[in-house]
């Protein structure tokens, strides 16, 4: 059972970012399609995380499978985007507190990730 992978999949149905604090490790380590480096950090991971849910939390918004390991996942999700398909996966890992550690994002095709940048980009300077 991975209790992380569920606390995150009963975040996104409530369309809550509040409740990333209890989730997201002090320590964990985000990664974007948008952004060359690593971003560190549990507020960092938390402002990325919200600006994403503002941006691909729309109602065509789905996961469409999941692999599921010991202290890691791989979500993958849809959605349309302004008319643009988006395709991505989430890989998520966790710690032994089932706190997330790791949350790197990769999205397809281009045109998608194009679509995604500026929206991502207008959310976060606003956070």
């Amino acid at each position: 059972m991975a209790v992380a992978i569920d606390h995150w999949h009963r975040m996104m149905e409530a369309r809550d970012p509040a409740q990333l604090h209890d989730l997201i490790a002090d320590d964990c380590i985000f990664q974007s399609p948008a952004v060359h480096t690593p971003q560190h950090g549990k507020a960092i991971t938390i402002k990325y995380l919200t600006a994403a849910q503002a941006v691909l939390g729309t109602p065509s918004f789905r996961y469409v499978e999941e692999w599921i390991g010991e202290t890691s996942a791989v979500l993958e999700f849809e959605l349309d985007l302004d008319g643009i398909h988006v395709n991505g996966v989430d890989i998520i890992h966790w710690n032994t507190d089932d706190k997330i550690t790791g949350f790197r994002v990769m999205i397809r095709p281009v045109k998608g990730l194009q679509a995604v940048m500026p929206a991502m980009a207008a959310v976060l300077s606003g956070l």
